[in-house]
């Protein structure tokens, strides 16, 4: 099992978390790990993004130019990264943001509207584990059990109250990915 993912968007809407997330459910399930932030010059606003990389053998490197996965929070980071992805690839986008085709066929593309969905729960900030929910529902690279334990420690102490929106956030995001 290898799997590289690119995540990437606009500062602030929670690029590094679902990296972090996603490595620290490797680690849970065993696997190896590298998580490589990346950091435009603005902390919000700017452009952020993190590569992760799972695998059950070593990991050789942790700069990955062309990976299996992108997730893209914001057109910017589609505009940037599609062109990376590996043949037969997938792409997560945020679909209420972005509204551009994909211009490669030979990709699998699932869009969700993270935004929309994270509206009707009540706070847009979980619009990340949507996205997130999404991916681990189509790649199969670690369980949503997992994810959710991660979770749980990721937001321990004063943010403890954030974590079943989160869950209910990444369970939708799940559902949005077997359509």
């Amino acid at each position: 099992m290898f799997e590289e993912v690119i995540i990437a968007g606009f500062g602030g809407q929670g690029i590094m978390l679902i990296g972090r997330l996603l490595a620290y459910a490797g680690m849970l399930e065993g696997k190896n790990v590298a998580w490589m932030p990346s950091y435009g010059p603005e902390m919000r606003g700017g452009t952020a993004n993190c590569t992760v990389i799972i695998s059950s053998e070593e990991i050789a490197s942790p700069v990955v130019p062309y990976p299996k996965s992108i997730i893209v929070m914001n057109k910017p980071s589609l505009d940037k990264f599609e062109q990376n992805v590996k043949k037969e690839g997938l792409i997560i986008l945020n679909d209420s943001l972005i509204d551009q085709k994909v211009s490669r066929n030979d990709l699998s593309i699932v869009r969700v509207p993270a935004n929309d969905v994270a509206n009707e729960l009540g706070n847009l900030k979980v619009a990340n584990m949507v996205v997130l929910g999404a991916y681990v529902k189509k790649s199969g690279v670690v369980k949503l059990d997992t994810i959710f334990k991660a979770l749980e420690k990721a937001l321990a102490g004063r943010n403890q109250h954030l974590i079943n929106l989160n869950k209910e956030a990444l369970k939708q995001g799940t559902e949005l990915a077997k359509e």
